[in-house]
């Protein structure tokens, strides 16, 4: 009878010993901490991938990513706009709350639009800083011992403050300090760290128009705006340098891409592709500050598959490094489609579902303006072919990094970590609401709660009036049934007003909401 007992004992102990050595996904990844590369794109609409159902500008890089990893259809952006989304990506604080919230040039300087002077004073240069000391993917990634760097566009602190990249988070920085800059991508130089990389190019300011009686349908009248360096080659080659270098250590690479913002300059072999497959186009003569451009169908397309193609070339390297499998990658736009500088979102219908025209893209809070694009792929560790509906922002990027490399998540930000929905975890926690503040194009707040979506525009105007649209049913945001839905409309007003604190600079205060 002993002899029986023990036999269950030991046969009990053992099997509960090898439950004990099931180690959940976690616990694998806290041993084996993955590197991650976060790919930002500027101004991709959420229909311009394939994978979301752009039919024809060719993506297969980003497509095969998709399938191989997860897609997010319910993903959206910091603002509308670029420096506050991307203060929002970075700090894990939505935009009631950011230091940044708004595009600002800093006009106090001086002629901040004035290229010729901005490149002998790169006091011209750059856009309002970050504050020293301010919690970042960059700072929280370099405390668990990350290689950090950024290549390709910054807009968060200009040269000689305290928010330059080397300064908030990244060991390595290369390419735009300055957001007007980038509206070449052929510019006299980039950054290199905190020194000046002279480029093989002559300075053509942005704006500059076809020499009085050019043929706009001769090739020949566009020479001066293709040069030597193209900005956004230069960047994949440094990026490529990034992870080569840093196969040792885990590193963070966040690459944000410069494309497919206006200008429209692309490599030459993807305007012909684009050319032959769209065939004949009336020129785009040029306004708003961006260049002429013969085909502006044929070169945006181009553009986004350019920006395919180094996606492309990022996975080869991380292939030929061996540093593909233990990868997190991660790609999303900083907002909707453009409406400006060539660029034909009503040909692309670059936001659908959601409306791609002026006043419903970027700019503004709709959902054509700020739902973007979101794919994740992680091999091993996130099922291919998986598509979330979980509804996540750009300030859950910070919580979600911290969640995946043991970094401590700051304890003020507005984020949720979406590791759970990553790792195919059903119980992932979620929002009650997202929240966004805008104060430009007249002043915006938007809310999404559930399927509900709310926005109160031209605030400086003091309209202070919530529409309210039923997400599930009218995505284009075409029917405001604010009046049926009073009780809605109540709480999102209460939501509104907490979530709004006090702008700390006076370029981004709204009065109406008390600052």
């Amino acid at each position: 009878m002993l002899k029986s007992f023990s036999s269950i004992s030991l046969i009990v102990l053992v099997g509960l010993s090898l439950v004990g050595c099931k180690r959940s996904a976690t616990e694998e990844i806290a041993d084996n901490p993955p590197n991650i590369i976060y790919i930002l794109a500027d101004d991709l609409g959420y229909n311009e991938l394939g994978s979301y159902g752009q039919s024809l500008i060719e993506t297969p890089n980003l497509d095969a990513l998709a399938a191989s990893g997860m897609r997010f259809t319910d993903h959206y952006a910091g603002s509308p706009v670029c420096a506050p989304s991307r203060c929002v990506l970075l700090t894990g604080k939505h935009t009631g709350n950011a230091h940044i919230r708004g595009n600002d040039e800093w006009g106090e300087r001086g002629d901040t639009w004035n290229f010729a002077k901005a490149v002998e004073d790169p006091n011209l240069e750059g856009q309002r800083p970050l504050p020293a000391g301010t919690d970042t993917i960059g700072t929280v990634l370099q405390s668990v011992g990350y290689k950090t760097a950024l290549v390709g566009k910054w807009g968060l602190g200009a040269p000689l403050t305290e928010g330059i990249p080397n300064k908030q988070g990244f060991n390595f920085f290369y390419g735009y300090n300055c957001q007007r800059q980038a509206h070449t991508f052929y510019p006299v130089h980039l950054w290199r760290n905190q020194e000046k990389h002279i480029l093989a190019n002559e300075l053509v300011v942005p704006g500059t128009k076809l020499e009085e009686g050019a043929d706009p349908n001769a090739p020949s009248s566009y020479a001066k705006y293709q040069l030597a360096d193209y900005t956004p080659t230069l960047m994949l080659k440094e990026a490529q340098n990034f992870i080569k270098a840093n196969q040792e250590n885990p590193f963070f690479l966040y690459f944000a891409s410069p494309i497919p913002h206006v200008p429209l300059q692309a490599p030459q072999h993807w305007v012909e592709y684009y050319q032959k497959k769209f065939g004949p186009e009336e020129p785009y003569i040029g306004d708003k500050g961006y260049f002429p451009n013969r085909t502006p169908r044929a070169t945006y397309a181009a553009m986004v598959s350019y920006l395919d193609e180094s996606v492309g070339e990022l996975i080869k390297t991380l292939k030929e490094t061996g540093a593909y499998e233990n990868t997190l990658i991660l790609f999303s736009s900083d907002n909707g489609p453009t409406y400006n500088g060539g660029s034909d979102s009503a040909f692309f219908d670059s936001a659908a579902p959601f409306r791609s025209d002026y006043g419903f893209a970027k700019g503004f809070a709709y959902e054509g303006g700020i739902r973007v694009p979101m794919i994740a792929n992680w091999p091993g560790k996130i099922a291919p072919g998986q598509t979330s509906d979980h509804i996540s922002a750009f300030w859950d990027v910070l919580p979600t990094l911290c969640d995946v490399t043991g970094a401590e998540t700051p304890e003020d930000t507005d984020g949720i970590s979406f590791l759970p929905t990553l790792l195919g975890n059903t119980e992932q926690p979620g929002h009650e609401f997202l929240y966004w503040e805008f104060p430009s194009y007249a002043g915006q707040q938007a809310v999404r709660m559930g399927n509900w979506k709310a926005m109160r525009r031209n605030i400086f105007n003091d309209n202070m009036e919530l529409e309210l649209y039923n997400l599930a049913t009218d995505p284009t945001e075409s029917r405001n049934v604010a009046a049926a839905n009073p009780e809605i409309v109540a709480k999102i007003e209460g939501i509104m007003k907490r979530e709004h604190t006090p702008a700390t600079l006076e370029k981004f205060k709204i009065t109406q909401l008390g600052d």
